[in-house]
This record gives C-alpha cells, structure tokens and sequence, in this order.
C-alpha cells in the first residue's frame, strides 16, 4: 500500500467534517502529506489543483483582539488595511500560531472555518463565491475537502469582502 493509499485509508472524523456532515453539506475528502511551511502552493501541487481554488482559512483580529476569519484565495493575501476599512475595524492583523490555535481549536496548518472551538466572524474574498468549487482545509493538517463556496455563506455567514493582493 502506497502511503498516499495509507492516508486515504486513515482519514478520520474532525470537527469540521462533523459539522459539514452534519449540515448536509455535500464535500470530496482529498489527504495529502503535510508539508511544514508548504501552503496552499505544496497542497495544490500534490492534489493537482490550481492554487486558486484552494481557498485558506485565516484566524486574525481587530484592534481589541477579537477573532475573525478571512477566507482568501491561496495565491493571493490580505490587505489588512483594506480587510480593516471594510468591516468598519481600525486595524486588522494576523493571530499569533498560539492565540489562533486557542480560537479555532485546531493547528495552524490545519485550520477550518468549519466546526471551530468559538464562533468568530467569517469575511471570505468575494471572487472565491464565483467557483463552482473550493478545496479548503477540512480539519487537520495534510487534509482538504472540496465543495460548493457558498455553504460558507450559507452556514458560516461569511460575508464577501475585496482584500486580494498578489501573492
């Protein structure tokens, strides 16, 4: 048995896809091996997908520390300042590992918006709502689920946003 068949076989139950499964939320599991430092670029890659579609989850926060989740393209980043102006906040930045660990319940690398430890407010890159379908983290390192954009909105209330900037 490949380990790429090993990890299929291995993939269990997170939060995340108890909370998809849960919501009827129809998804495709895709492991791949988790590489330190690797991205949304190394996920792609592995998966044969355009780095486009796989969308991040990142754990930030406004000037008073509370969470938030941004939803953004793989080859792109936030501009904060944008992010900030847009959800009436003074200024947004990233968590530290730690905090958005604490947040999320789930490791960097690894992080969902689905099934987080504390509801946070969810912005997602309007351009993601255009495609058909997403690959986003489904829980645990090394391991992305595939579906329809919009159950982010339709149950995480994600709100569009225009924060994009290349990569």
């Amino acid at each position: 048995m490949s380990r790429k068949d090993r990890a299929a076989a291995h993939v269990s139950e997170t939060p995340a896809t108890q909370f998809l499964r849960r919501h009827g939320v129809a998804f495709t599991e895709h492991p791949y091996e988790y590489v330190e430092h690797g991205g949304t670029a190394e996920s792609a890659r592995q998966l044969g997908l355009d780095e486009h579609t796989v969308v991040k989850t990142l754990v930030m926060q406004d000037q008073d520390a509370r969470p938030l989740i941004v939803l953004m393209h793989g080859d792109r980043k936030v501009s904060t300042k944008n992010l900030a102006r847009q959800i009436g906040a003074k200024s947004v930045e990233p968590c530290r590992p730690e905090v958005a660990n604490r947040h999320s319940g789930y490791l960097v690398g690894g992080t969902s918006p689905f099934g987080t430890r504390r509801e946070m407010p969810v912005y997602i890159e309007e351009s993601i709502l255009a495609l058909p379908r997403i690959a986003i983290n489904g829980g645990r390192r090394g391991f992305l689920v595939q579906l329809d954009p919009q159950a982010c909105v339709q149950w995480l209330g994600a709100k569009p946003v225009q924060c994009a900037l290349a990569e």
